[in-house]
């Protein structure tokens, strides 16, 4: 199985760029991971909300194929422990899903079409975080996942 994560715009953060390139080089151990940057639109301060998450959602769907398993990072989504994450993905790599997409919007969210596109929401945590910080949040929970399913010790109970 494939991982691939979709987030919208650059983070700004050196530490946080730092911090997610090397948990993503841990989790290329366990499964093929890509991550897909979709650039901050131009012009955006013109832009409605509305408007803004129409063009992300055009460039979102560009990166997915119809065969994808497409979850959207909301903090409205299902949460799940860490435990209960990795076997959400164990039973995913079971069913014989290909690709499992993950996208992270912009500042304002999904568009209503990315949300009826999409086969589901998760939410890390009822509260918002930033679109920076929640890329390297759920990467480390991606890894620390993996890392249960193989009974490494990096997740303690």
């Amino acid at each position: 199985m494939t991982i691939k994560l979709i987030a919208v715009g650059k983070t700004d953060k050196k530490e946080l760029r730092t911090l997610s390139e090397d948990y993503l080089k841990r989790l290329k151990r366990y499964v093929k991971v890509e991550f897909v940057i979709i650039p901050d639109l131009k012009n955006r301060k013109v832009l409605s909300e509305i408007q803004q998450k129409e063009h992300e959602a055009q460039l979102i769907m560009k990166q997915i194929e119809t065969s994808d398993f497409v979850i959207l990072l909301d903090e409205r989504g299902k949460q799940r422990s860490s435990v209960g994450f990795a076997k959400y993905l164990q039973k995913k790599m079971n069913s014989g899903t290909k690709r499992l997409v993950f996208v992270i919007g912009g500042p304002y969210g999904f568009s209503n079409e990315l949300y009826d596109f999409s086969n589901e929401c998760m939410a890390l945590s009822e509260m918002t975080f930033s679109h920076q910080m929640v890329r390297l949040f759920f990467i480390e929970q991606l890894y620390r996942a993996l890392s249960i399913l193989r009974g490494e010790p990096y997740h303690h109970q």
